[in-house]
């Protein structure tokens, strides 16, 4: 494990070119230039545009002579209103790039601004499932760059993006190997601002990334191994990032462990995130907050399919006892320490989503990376769980 400050300070090439380190904001026109892009949108969130990392950062770009423009009207779950708009501003400015500055919701918009700019066909065509991602025109793809300024949905590394679809309220996955950014600048100096409550609920998302996929049944080793030390990172930092936020140290990790935490599901995700999703639709919960929540639920319901890797986790985590059962007590104990509600209710969920948020989680691409196979019945009983506290 790094413990020298200055040693967190690196080039990376996984899963594609990664500029880590403190201060490293200041490489972006260079990363511009990098991507052959002259004329980027700067995609990014209302809450952020008007603060000082923003105005900091768009300086650099004034300073480096930069031709952009600025489009934040992101909504906390993304929507199809949220990207049309954005397409709009993209094209009518003929822009050539995107600048995916954020945290997950920026970074949706921003990657599917980019992905589709060029297609003819409508966003929901290109929807995560079978081939479907064949249908896009890869020259209609602009190129990304980058710009976490939250450790949790790891969005930076990945390959697809979240968008609520208005029919009928559901968030889909769109995917296509081209949005996968061509630079990630990781600064972790962008983070040390974000409220201690985001921080612990972003970071809880990390942690049920690397988690799900480490129990997915999914044969993947290298996203197994991924997974793993993505959850130590979590353990070991995001309490002291949640204490002190100018912790560059436990910032700096928890930003790698939310890379890396996107990078393992690859393996699969399960029934944490098919919850989730629906919860934050009908309900507008905090989609990281929402997996915390849901966890030790989920865990239960898994139950005897995961014990074994849940001990495998515990002896690498080093927990006391070394067993999945104290693995499930350690989830507990880190969501009192960071003011996590036990219950769905507690956070605007209750009994009126049912049926209809069972239903949208058996249908969730999420759910076929879940242990055990999980119906709408199954569904039913977890939410009912998770919202009355019955472990």
């Amino acid at each position: 494990m790094l413990d020298n400050y200055a040693s967190l300070n690196a080039n990376w090439s996984y899963p594609t070119a990664i500029r880590f380190g403190a201060g490293r904001i200041a490489e972006l026109p260079a990363a511009l230039t990098a991507t052959g892009i002259q004329k980027p949108l700067f995609v990014t969130d209302p809450g952020l545009v008007a603060l000082p990392i923003v105005k900091k950062t768009l300086a650099i770009l004034d300073e480096a002579k930069v031709e952009y423009a600025v489009f934040s009207k992101v909504d906390g779950n993304p929507t199809l209103a949220n990207l049309d708009e954005g397409l709009a501003v993209y094209k009518a400015g003929g822009h050539d790039g995107v600048v995916a500055f954020g945290g997950g919701s920026a970074m949706d918009i921003g990657k599917t601004i980019a992905f589709m700019s060029g297609q003819t066909r409508p966003v929901f065509d290109f929807e995560d499932r079978a081939d479907w991602w064949t249908r896009a025109d890869p020259k209609g793809i602009a190129p990304i760059i980058a710009v976490p300024t939250t450790a949790g949905t790891g969005s930076e590394v990945g390959r697809a993006s979240v968008v609520t679809d208005p029919s009928d309220h559901t968030k889909k996955i769109i995917f296509h190997p081209l949005m996968l950014p061509k630079i990630v600048i990781s600064d972790p100096e962008l983070t040390v601002d974000l409220p201690a409550k985001i921080t612990a609920w972003t970071g809880m998302d990390a942690l049920s990334h690397s988690l799900e996929a480490f129990c997915s049944p999914f044969f993947h080793p290298m996203s197994a191994g991924i997974a793993l030390e993505g959850m130590r990172l979590v353990k070991d930092w995001l309490p002291k990032a949640v204490k002190d936020g100018h912790d560059i140290q436990a910032r700096s990790q928890m930003l790698i462990a939310s890379s890396m935490g996107a990078v393992a599901f690859q393996k699969g995700l399960g029934a944490m995130h098919a919850m989730s999703h629906p919860s934050s639709s009908l309900r507008g919960t905090h989609h990281g907050l929402t997996n915390a929540v849901v966890m030790p639920y989920v865990l239960a319901f898994n139950g005897k399919a995961i014990d074994a890797k849940l001990a495998a986790a515990a002896r690498y985590l080093d927990l006391p006892g070394q067993s999945a059962s104290s693995f499930v007590d350690w989830v507990l104990a880190i969501r009192e320490e960071l003011a996590i509600p036990h219950t769905l209710k507690e956070i605007g969920v209750d009994e009126t989503v049912l049926p209809e948020a069972a239903r949208m989680a058996e249908l969730d691409p999420s759910t076929g990376g879940n242990p055990i196979a999980v119906t709408a019945a199954d569904y039913d009983l977890l939410f009912r769980n998770a919202i009355n506290g019955r472990l």
